[in-house]
This record gives structure tokens, C-alpha cells and sequence, in this order.
């Protein structure tokens, strides 16, 4: 196939023809004002001549008295060899030509008005193009008794440039010398830039560019050192909520989360930032972007977890049973040396009475539980957490207006999660012999209300609201982690999710889940 001009070739080749514009406007300036300049000049002379002629005393004696040709014609020829004229005739009245080889033929006026006694001066087409200047000769009374005709041949366009001035084909040519200098450096610039790709490579580029940007499935937002929206492909505007975002706009204009706005403007680093979009959890990761070493924005990275977060509640489930195992085996432990210490010592009815006690203790909590709270998975969790308080040389009780009905499944897992991270919250914050107290109910129209207090030093009221804030926390984070100040912001949106809401009152956690 045959390739056009390259980008480079285009623009020298555009260049050109524009030096040669510029070139062909000059020289058209120039031949306009040499064409003006001769017949001013040029014209203003041959009148003269003409005059001089005209009012010679034998040109006029010979027109009035009819002397012989011979005599007008020495006359015009004197004329016209000082004067340098192409050439200079004398007509009669009539303006019949009475010398040069065309005597006895009518001359060729034109436009002229000079039978009527005036002098004229412009262009006549005589087969070649003449500047010619017509003057009348006047008799003593003023009667109009001949006529004299001075030309000179009108100069070629060569002529005329040559004319306008001696150096301006020098400048011409000078200027259309640099004029394709200047464009071989500008093509060569061009191509540099461009790093030697033609057009259809660089639209083929971007094509390929914006066909791999919105056809991966992770998220990709790109932003400028101002914060603004330099490329965002489909899934980022899913993950973020924004399906309208265009590029060149600032992410300050967005609606966002803070979090995810500090995440996309830098203010918050740190790998695997998991943050809430919305009701999806996301993973972003920002990164800077160089170029030769200057920075010139960042790249940054969504990854939709929230199914991961699923499972991740699914596996808290499962890690609350071991929990509640592992607790009640390390009981089971204690006791069972606590009995085989009594049995050495021979006190068998001390025994008895300790295994009774122990007993009776254990099962009324999970009496009580079971009693109160008919759903089962939420009952197993409250018995978890129990033996894990109990670990931890803690309580956990039930309120005595506790009365929880059975729930469908996913409203039994959301309750369950709640309830789970606010109880694993209030545990975290009681010390050692501290109680956590629970109570749960039921609207009749299925909404749960789950109320959680603890003998911890509780939520100050300038953070009633921060705290379920995603990533903010009280606790000591690991160097790194980014998972810290999730677990009550995610409370927040499960609770939004179905309609409900979470909040602080006087240091106590009060949850509503909807059905």
C-alpha cells in the first residue's frame, strides 16, 4: 500500500504553500505599487513631452498653416529621441496621424477626451500595452488644431518587480529560504514530540488506550497535580457513584465519601485502603505517576470487595463458633483441674457441689439467651461472645426487656453483624472485670432494635459521630493496615442499606435494622 506524506511532510508541505502565499502577496504589493508608481511617474513625463511639443511654434505653424509632414515629423522624432518615448505622433483635428508608418490612419484614442481640448494620460491596447499621454495643440485663439501622441511601451511583470526595487527579489528569495528552514526545523520539532508516530498511530494509540481502560474490571482514576480528573473508566464510575464523571473536571466537585475524596487526593496514603463507596466496600490504591522524573499526577486503583466482605461475615460466623469453643474448652480445662484437685484431696461432696454451681451458672445464661432471643443464629452468637467475655475475665448479659423473634436469613445475617461488631467494639473497650449489656427487639413491622452499653469509659459527644467515620478510630492501628475504623461505618451501612440507622445516645449504642 501507498503511504500519504507523513505528519512531518504534511506540515513542511503546509508551511510552504504558506511561505509561497506570503511570497506570491508580497510580489503582488510590490508589482501594484511599481504599476502606480510608472504611470504616476512615467505619465507625469510623457505629458510633459507631450506639452512641450504642443506648443513648439513650428509644430503649431505646420498644423495651421499645412506645412509639409516632413517638418512635424522631424519635430516628433526630436521629441521622441530626447525624451526616450517609444514613440511620439502628431494627428490633425480629426485625429488623423500625419506621422510615423501609420500617416493618414485615424489614431487609436481609446478613452481619450483630448479632441475636446484636454490632456489625457492612461493605457492603450494597441496589440502591446502602452502608457500614452494625448495633448492637444492649440492655435494663438484657442481653437484645437492637432493633436500630439506620446507612448512607451507598459513593462512586463519581471520589468515591474525589477522596478520596485533593485533588492526585493533578493528578499524574496531570502524569505523563502528561511521560510523552509524554519519549516524543516518546525517538522522536525513535530516529529520529535510525537516520537516519530504519524496520526493514524497516535489515534490508534488512544483507541487501543481507552478500549483496554474500560474493558478491565478494575477501577482506574487517573488525576493532574490540581486534583482534576484527567481519565476514569466504567468501573471506577460504578465503584465511586459516579456515572457522569468527565475528565477535566476536580475531584472536590464530585460527590464523594471524604474518605474516598482524601484517598483520590493523597491525603491519606497507604496501601489497600479499604474505604466505603456508597454501599460497596472498595480497595484503592493511589500511586504517582512520573514523567522524566517530574511528577504530573496519580494513578489510583478500585477494587469492588464487597462481596469479599460477604464472605468475610460468613467467616466471622464461623470464627465465633471457634471462639466459643476455644472458650469453652479453656473452661472446660480449668474446671476439670479445679475438680481433679478436690477429688485428690478427698472432698467428694465438694465436688458435687462445685460441678452443681458450675453448671447452674453456665446454663442459665444460655437458658436465658435461648429464652429471649428465638433466632438462632443470632442466639449462637450472643452464647459465643459470652464464653469469649468470659475468656477475657468479662460479662455479657442480656436486658430484661430483651424479646427477639425469629428472622429470615438475611435479615439474621445483617442483624448478626451489627450486633457482632457492636458488641466486639463495647468487649475491646471494658477492662477486666467489666460487664456488656444487650438488648434486642421488635417492631411489628420487623424492624430489630439492638442497644448495646458497656462499663467502658464510653463515646465522648464531640465523637458521637465520628467514630463510625470510616477510618476513624480510637484504637492503635497496625503500621499499614488500612482495615482499622471500618467495623462501625460498616455497621452504618448495612443499618442505611435496610432503611435503618445507628448512633450514640449518652455513651449508649442504639441500632435499627428494617426487614
Amino acid at each position: 500500500m501507498r503511504r500519504g506524506l507523513t505528519l512531518a511532510g504534511q506540515l513542511l508541505a503546509l508551511q510552504l504553500g504558506i511561505v509561497l502565499l506570503v511570497v506570491g502577496a508580497v510580489a503582488a504589493v510590490s508589482i501594484a505599487e511599481s504599476d502606480a508608481d510608472f504611470r504616476g511617474r512615467e505619465g507625469a513625463r510623457l505629458r510633459s513631452v507631450g506639452e512641450n511639443l504642443a506648443v513648439n511654434s513650428t509644430v503649431r505653424l505646420s498644423l495651421s498653416g499645412g506645412a509639409e509632414a516632413e517638418t512635424l515629423a522631424t519635430a516628433a522624432e526630436s521629441a521622441r529621441a530626447v525624451s526616450g518615448a517609444t514613440y511620439v505622433h502628431i494627428a490633425d483635428a480629426t485625429g488623423r496621424l500625419l506621422t510615423g508608418p501609420d500617416a493618414g490612419r485615424a489614431a487609436r484614442l481609446g478613452e481619450s477626451d483630448a479632441l475636446t481640448g484636454r490632456s489625457w494620460v492612461g493605457v492603450v491596447d494597441d496589440g502591446s500595452a502602452f502608457l500614452v499621454a494625448h495633448v492637444p495643440v492649440l492655435d494663438e485663439e484657442g481653437d484645437l488644431i492637432g493633436l500630439v501622441v506620446v507612448g512607451r511601451s507598459y513593462p512586463t511583470v519581471p520589468q515591474q518587480l525589477a522596478n520596485a526595487s533593485s533588492d526585493l527579489l533578493t528578499y524574496l528569495a531570502v524569505g523563502a529560504a528561511l521560510g523552509v528552514a524554519g519549516s524543516l526545523l518546525l517538522s522536525r520539532r513535530v516529529k520529535r514530540q510525537t516520537l516519530g508516530l504519524e496520526p493514524a498511530e497516535i489515534t490508534g494509540l488512544w483507541e487501543h488506550r481507552e478500549a483496554m481502560l474500560h474493558g478491565i474490571r478494575e477501577g482506574v482514576v487517573g488525576t493532574d497535580t490540581a486534583d482534576r480528573i484527567t481519565l476514569i473508566n466504567d468501573e471506577a464510575a460504578r465503584l465511586l457513584g459516579i456515572p457522569d464523571a468527565r475528565t477535566g473536571v476536580s475531584v472536590h466537585q464530585q460527590e464523594l465519601d471524604p474518605h474516598v475524596r482524601d484517598v483520590l487526593t493523597g491525603r491519606v496514603v497507604g496501601a489497600d485502603r479499604v474505604v466505603l463507596a456508597g454501599d460497596k466496600v472498595v480497595v484503592m490504591n493511589r500511586q504517582p505517576v512520573l514523567v522524566r522524573g517530574r511528577r504530573v499526577g496519580s494513578v489510583t486503583t478500585l477494587r469492588d470487595r464487597t462481596e469479599l466482605t460477604a464472605l468475610r461475615r460468613e467467616l466471622d460466623r464461623s470464627r465465633h463458633t471457634t471462639d466459643t469453643l476455644r472458650a469453652q474448652a479453656h473452661e472446660f480445662a480449668n474446671r476439670l483441674h479445679t475438680i481433679a484437685g478436690l477429688v485428690e484431696l478427698g472432698e467428694h461432696d465438694e465436688v458435687v457441689r462445685y460441678i452443681t454451681r458450675v453448671s447452674e451458672v453456665r446454663e442459665e445464661f444460655n437458658r436465658e439467651v435461648t429464652r429471649r432471643v428465638n433466632d438462632p443464629s443470632v442466639a449462637a452468637l450472643l452464647i459465643a461472645k459470652g464464653s469469649v467475655a468470659l475468656e477475657q475475665g468479662a460479662s455479657l448479659r442480656l436486658a430484661e426487656d430483651t424479646d427477639l423473634p425469629a428472622l429470615d436469613d438475611a435479615h439474621a445475617a445483617d442483624v448478626g453483624t451489627v450486633l457482632g461488631n457492636l458488641v466486639d467494639n463495647a468487649l475491646e473497650a471494658i477492662a477486666t472485670g467489666g460487664w456488656t449489656e444487650v438488648a434486642l427487639s421488635s417492631d411489628p413491622d420487623g424492624t430489630v432494635s439492638a442497644t448495646v452499653t458497656d462499663s467502658g469509659p464510653g463515646v465522648p459527644p464531640e465523637l458521637a459521630e465520628k467514630v463510625f467515620r470510616q477510618g476513624y478510630t480510637t484504637k492503635s492501628a497496625d503500621k499499614g493496615s488500612g482495615q482499622r475504623g471500618l467495623g462501625l461505618a460498616l455497621t452504618r451501612m448495612i443499618c442505611a442499606r435496610r432503611g435503618g440507622d445507628v448512633r450514640v445516645e449518652n455513651g449508649v449504642f442504639v441500632a435499627r435494622i428494617p426487614r
